[in-house]
C-alpha cells in the first residue's frame, strides 16, 4: 500500500470515527434531555425550547463581524436525533436593499423550486462545529431551567404556606436577622420580627409564621426565600389550632386576638357547642394544652376570656383578672367608661398600661377605666343634673355597690379619644 492510499485511507477512518462521535454526542443530548425532564418533572418541550433559543443567541453572539448577520433567525433541534440546524429567513424581493433580511427569487429558487416573490425563504447558515456549541449550550440551558422549574417548585409548594406555622432550625444569626432551614429552601427571620429577649442559636428548633414568599431579586439565587415572624398575632393562633382539637374541628372559635409578643396575648373564644366551654378546651385538662403553647412562646403569659356579643359583657371579660362593677358604653363611638373597685385599679390598667391597652386591642373599643370612688367624685363634682337625668345618676350610683354590666349610653363620654388613667403607683 502507497502512502497516498494510507493517507486517503486513514483520512477517510478518522472522517467516519469523527461523524460517528457526533452522532453519538448529539442522541446524548436527547437522551439527557428526556431523562432530566422525567426525573424532574418537567416538560420535555419546554427544554427543547429553551435550547433552540440558546442555539439563536449563542449563533448570533458568534457569528463573523464581516458577514451581514441576519436579524430574522430560527433554529430547530432534531427531537429523535439531536441535530441541530440554523436557518436565516429572508423575504424573496425583486431588488435586495437588505441582503440581511432579503433575497431575490433567483436565489431563492435554487434552495427550493416552488418559492414565489414575497415569500419567506429559510436558508440553511448552519456554520462547522455548530455542534459542539449546540452541545455545551445545551448543558448550560438543561442545567438554567432545571434549577428555574426546581424553584418553581419549591415557591408554589411554600406559598400554599402563608398564613401557616412551619418548624425550623436556625442555621446562622447575624446582629439584622436570623436565616432558618425550612426544608427544601430557607428562611429569613428578620429582627423585627424577633420575639424581644429572645436568643437564636445554630441548631435550634423554633416554630415560625410564614409571612410571604419572595421569588423576585437576590433572593432567587438559592431558591425562594420565605419571610417568617415570631412576633405575629397569627402564630398564637396557629398554636392553638395544632392544640386543641376543639378548635380544629371548629366547635370552639377564636373571635378576636391581641398581642404584644413576649410578654401577655390574649384571647377571645367562642363555643358554637353549648356544652363545651371554650375557655376550659383551650386551657386543657391540669392546663396541659395552654402549657405548651406558653413553652413554645417561651413563657408568654396568655389570658383565655370568653367572647360575647354583648360589648358590655366582652369589655368586662377582657379586663380579666381584674373584677369589673359596670360598663357604660357608647355605641356610635365605639367607646365606654369602665368601673373597678378601687383595689383593682391598677389591675385593670396593668403594668404601663398594658393591660387596658391589650383588651382596647381585642375588643376594639376605646376604654375609659376608672375606680369607684373616681366615679362617684366625678357626679358629685357636677353642680347640678337635668331633671331629666336625676333617674340616670341615681341608677348609676345604686348600681356600683352590687356591680354588673349595663350596656346604655352613658352622657357622659364624648367624641374625645379616652385616655386611659395611669400613674407610676398603678402596676402589677
Amino acid at each position: 500500500m502507497s502512502w497516498q492510499e494510507y493517507t486517503r485511507k486513514r483520512a477517510s477512518t478518522m472522517k467516519a470515527t469523527r461523524k460517528n462521535q457526533q452522532g453519538n454526542q448529539q442522541l446524548e443530548i436527547i437522551d439527557a434531555v428526556r431523562a432530566l425532564a422525567h426525573e424532574k418533572e418537567i416538560s420535555e418541550d419546554m427544554l427543547f425550547s429553551a435550547i433552540e433559543e440558546a442555539l439563536k443567541a449563542a449563533y448570533k453572539k458568534n457569528v463573523s463581524r464581516d458577514a451581514a448577520a441576519p436579524t430574522n433567525l430560527s433554529v430547530t433541534l432534531n427531537r429523535n436525533t439531536g441535530v441541530a440546524h440554523v436557518f436565516a429567513r429572508k423575504t424573496i424581493t425583486e431588488e435586495v436593499e437588505d441582503p440581511s433580511n432579503q433575497i431575490t427569487l433567483e436565489e431563492a429558487l435554487q434552495i427550493r423550486p416552488d418559492y414565489r416573490m414575497g415569500d419567506i425563504a429559510e436558508i440553511d447558515v448552519t456554520p462547522n462545529g455548530f455542534l459542539r456549541t449546540a452541545a455545551q449550550t445545551a448543558k448550560q440551558v438543561i442545567i438554567q431551567r432545571i434549577r428555574e422549574a426546581e424553584q418553581g417548585k419549591i415557591y408554589d409548594e411554600y406559598s400554599e404556606k402563608e398564613n401557616e406555622i412551619l418548624t425550623a432550625i436556625v442555621q446562622r444569626a447575624e446582629p439584622k436577622a436570623v436565616y432558618v432551614e425550612l426544608g427544601r429552601t430557607e428562611g429569613i427571620l428578620e429582627q423585627s420580627e424577633w420575639m424581644p429577649g429572645e436568643e437564636y442559636h445554630i441548631d435550634d428548633h423554633i416554630k415560625v409564621y410564614v409571612l410571604e414568599v419572595n421569588r423576585s431579586g437576590r433572593e432567587m439565587l438559592r431558591g425562594p426565600q420565605v419571610r417568617v415572624s415570631r412576633v405575629h398575632v397569627g402564630l398564637v393562633k396557629r398554636l392553638f389550632e395544632m392544640e386543641v382539637p376543639e378548635i380544629a374541628a371548629g366547635v370552639v372559635q377564636i373571635k378576636s386576638l391581641a398581642r404584644e409578643a413576649g410578654s401577655r396575648t390574649k384571647m377571645a373564644v367562642y363555643s358554637t357547642d353549648p356544652m363545651i366551654d371554650p375557655v376550659g378546651a383551650c386551657v386543657g385538662p391540669r392546663g396541659n394544652r395552654v402549657e405548651k403553647v406558653v413553652a413554645e412562646l417561651k413563657n408568654e403569659k396568655i389570658d383565655i376570656i370568653k367572647w360575647s356579643p354583648d360589648p358590655a359583657e366582652f369589655i368586662a371579660n377582657a379586663l380579666n383578672p381584674a373584677h369589673v362593677l359596670s360598663v357604660f358604653v357608647a355605641e356610635n363611638e365605639k367607646a365606654c367608661r369602665v368601673v373597678v373597685p378601687d383595689n383593682q385599679l391598677s389591675l385593670a390598667i396593668g403594668k404601663e398600661g398594658q393591660n387596658a391597652r391589650l383588651a382596647a386591642k381585642l375588643t376594639g373599643w376605646r376604654i375609659d377605666i376608672k375606680s369607684q370612688s373616681q366615679a362617684i367624685q366625678m357626679f358629685d363634682m357636677e353642680a347640678a343634673l337635668p331633671q331629666e337625668e336625676e333617674a340616670y345618676q341615681e341608677y348609676y350610683e345604686e348600681s356600683l355597690p352590687q356591680g354588673g354590666y349595663e350596656s346604655i349610653p352613658s352622657p357622659e363620654l364624648s367624641q374625645e379619644p379616652i385616655e386611659l388613667p395611669y400613674d407610676e403607683d398603678d402596676t402589677l
